[in-house]
């Protein structure tokens, strides 16, 4: 890394099918957003010669020319990809979304990629989110890097950012995480700043220097090298210490001179191994420049310093039954086992599939199985399918360069797959299999919506079903309770992209509507009911009395009906009426119109008619009489109450805590855990939750993650609940 000034001419551009899975890097790029992502990508695309001088990919369109979404957002909402190419090394650069609404997205990335760059930025250093995702890394053995972009900042400091990458990243071990080049200056500008016009590599201590806009090698003056020595130094130790070969730490303290390129093949171990972890620089080029700051520094490292496929494990595999099924890994020649890593829909073509190999070689017209995991709990429609695979291609920007196939290890497009969803396998038809998932984050954010007009209502199911079939993140509920189609996001700016894409992709118009949380009601006391319906008005009349007595059972028990009717007062035949009544009105509700529920209603006693009685008068008999029993007594409004369990770093959990105390909440305890964190377990009332995936990223600033489930219906307080019921009787 950093030996040579160029990658060969002849072997730079645009990339193509790979031919074996050692020639394929897939590396994504995580940072916040405004940390640079995007641009980095272009930049290295330039310097690979992928895109013209000007910035345009060579068959029209730009790098980032996706999503006339993200251009009216102007940030990045989706998972792209961009293939480029250098030394005869096919790289797949993964380009995420750095807003915290769009980890699902990063989470993509992430699986279909081998390794990470993450991307920060000079002026504004690491974020708490970024650091979160590094521990996820972390815990795979995923090999990583870091490039410190917006050098021209008037603020920037490389230096101090590397300082700050130590100790954010390195952990225990502060060593593992050291720059591989340290910045040359050019001359200060009126403003005193003076631009980064190179670099100079630590271990080659050969200067590249990038004024121009094209990377020049030269050696360093003499004035330069005792500007680098400390820094070499400790870079040189930290190289030797992740080295196998144990005697060359002695060596070295001895005095000896470590050969550069035993020093860089240690490095290059070292990266693959994901044990050290690189600081580089990198910056844009200037207009109608070539190579930007540090382009070829970094390509450099993801083709020698980064892990071909096959060297790191795959997700495990089963046969649709369950059973483990051993593959030989990255194996082009082994069964079919493939990944949709991310379902796009394009006005022209339909459905688009991004899908990672990971096994066996995928062709065009091919017949595969579609195998998924059976999300019904997100609104996914279950499917267990063959489809034929339509043309393989290679995305950049919206252009699509056919591919006569796709090995194991590398990604690309497939058309037409019409069932297959975000996060399905794809295998042989003859031999289907099941890879296991990858960890995508609750949506907690209800989003009630209904359609604007009939004719929205008619295409509103299809274009919600689609939505969720691309983006397995967002969470389709019919809520049965409210009759509320509920759409579940990760956050505003998620929710704001889904309605988005409702209104321009599918034609769909929507409104968004109050939230409504499942409320029921239940007796505080005992209570009696007379329920009479008479009636004569010429030819067969009504006639049903029916006495009920109403007690209150334990949360959970529901509608109870006891007959207790002697002397037939009430009709063999018409006591199920009865029970048909008081249910009907129990469902309907007896105080504000939510689900009566956990209550033992008793027919006691009651009167018929030879003649004018009949199964609808003693059902409107038995709601009557369940009407009048809620007069007679206290009716308790019962609320949702969630178990809600909160994990925040230390330095938030006071404001976390008197946080959930102001939503009503009880805190039931707190656990540490690893990387200054610690875990928070709560109760708190659902309807005080509702905007918690919002207000939690605010107060921990990004740093917070949480998850609920339902625990039971407990009491509202009296004041609150009789706020809900003057809302009811002003909406009825």
């Amino acid at each position: 890394m950093g030996d040579k000034a160029n990658a060969h001419p002849g072997a730079a551009g645009r990339a193509t099918a790979a031919d074996h899975p050692t020639s394929v890097r897939n590396v994504v790029l995580v940072g916040h957003s405004g940390s640079g992502k995007t641009t980095l990508v272009e930049a290295l695309a330039l310097a690979a010669g992928a895109v013209n001088r000007a910035g345009r990919v060579e068959d029209g369109g730009t790098v980032s020319d996706y999503d006339e979404i993200e251009h009216r957002q102007h940030r990045s909402v989706q998972l792209s990809l961009v293939p480029v190419e250098w030394d005869g090394i096919k790289i797949n650069l993964l380009d995420t979304p750095g807003y915290a609404d769009f980890v699902g997205e990063l989470r993509a990335g992430l699986r279909a990629a081998d390794a990470a760059l993450f991307v920060v930025s000079a002026s504004d250093g690491v974020d708490g989110s970024t650091r979160m995702v590094w521990d996820e890394c972390a815990a795979v053995g995923m090999p990583r890097a870091i490039v410190v972009t917006h050098l021209e900042a008037a603020r920037a400091d490389y230096e101090e950012m590397t300082r700050i990458c130590a100790e954010a990243f390195g952990g225990d071990d502060p060593d593992a995480v050291l720059p591989l080049y340290l910045p040359l200056h050019g001359e200060p500008g009126p403003d005193g700043h003076a631009p980064v016009t190179g670099l100079i590599g630590l271990l080659t201590q050969k200067l590249f220097d990038y004024s121009t806009g094209e990377r020049k090698e030269s050696e360093p003056g003499g004035d330069e090298l005792p500007l680098i020595e400390e820094a070499r130094n400790r870079l040189i130790e930290g190289v030797i210490a992740e080295s196998e070969d144990e005697t060359l730490m002695d060596r070295y303290l001895g005095g000896e001179q470590i050969d550069v390129k035993t020093l860089i093949q240690d490095l290059e171990r070292a990266i693959a191994r994901g044990t050290f972890f690189p600081v580089l620089a990198a910056a844009p080029a200037a207009e109608g420049a070539r190579q930007g700051l540090g382009t070829v520094e970094v390509l450099e490292l993801i083709t020698r310093g980064f892990p071909t496929p096959p060297e790191r494990p795959a997700p495990a595999v089963t046969t649709l039954d369950g059973r483990p099924r051993e593959l030989n890994p990255c194996d082009p020649d082994g069964p079919l086992v493939a990944e949709v890593v991310k379902t796009a829909s394009d006005p022209y073509v339909g459905r688009i599939s991004l899908v990672r190999v990971f096994s066996g070689t995928l062709r065009p017209d091919q017949t595969v199985h579609v195998s998924g995991h059976g999300m019904e709990d997100r609104g996914h429609e279950d499917h267990d399918v063959d489809e034929r695979v339509g043309a393989l291609s290679a995305p950049f920007g919206k252009q699509q360069r056919t591919l006569s196939h796709c090995i194991a290890g590398d990604l690309a497009c497939v058309a037409k797959l019409s069932r297959a969803e975000t996060g399905d396998t794809l295998s042989s038809k003859d031999d289907p299999l099941l890879m296991e998932p990858w960890q995508m984050p609750d949506p907690l954010l209800p989003l009630a919506i209904q359609a604007h007009s009939k004719a929205d209502e008619d295409k509103l199911s299809q274009g919600l079903a689609r939505l969720v079939a691309e983006d397995p993140t967002m969470r389709l509920e019919q809520n049965q309770a409210t009759h509320q189609v509920v759409l579940w996001a990760l956050g505003e700016a998620h929710a704001d992209v889904a309605l988005e894409r409702l209104r321009s992709r599918y034609g769909v118009q929507v409104d968004v509507v109050p939230y409504k949380v499942s409320l029921r009601e239940t007796f505080a006391g005992r209570a009696a009911g007379r329920g009479r319906h008479v009636k004569q008005s010429g030819g067969h009349g009504q006639y049903a009395i029916c006495e009920i007595e109403v007690e209150p059972l334990p949360g959970g028990s529901g509608i109870e009906f006891v007959d207790k009717v002697v002397g037939g007062a009430v009709p063999r035949q018409f006591i199920p009426s009865v029970e048909k009544g008081v249910r009907a009105q129990a469902a309907k509700g007896v105080a504000a119109g939510h689900p009566l529920v956990d209550v033992r209603v008793t027919l006691l006693d009651g009167k018929a008619h030879s003649v004018d009685s009949s199964d609808a008068a003693f059902q409107t008999a038995g709601a009557l009489a369940l009407r009048e029993a809620a007069g007679d007594t206290r009716i308790h409004l019962l609320e949702p109450v969630a178990e809600v369990s909160v994990l925040v770093g230390d330095d938030y959990v006071g404001a976390v805590m008197s946080d959930l105390s102001g939503r009503r909440g009880r805190v039931l305890g707190t656990e540490q855990t690893s990387g200054g964190r610690t875990l928070i377990k709560a109760e708190v009332p659902e309807i005080e939750i509702g905007r918690y995936a919002i207000d939690l990223r605010s107060l921990s600033h990004g740093t917070a993650r949480f998850n609920r489930r339902y625990a039971r219906h407990e009491p509202m307080p009296q004041q609150i609940a009789e706020k809900v019921r003057e809302e009811a009787r002003a909406a009825s």
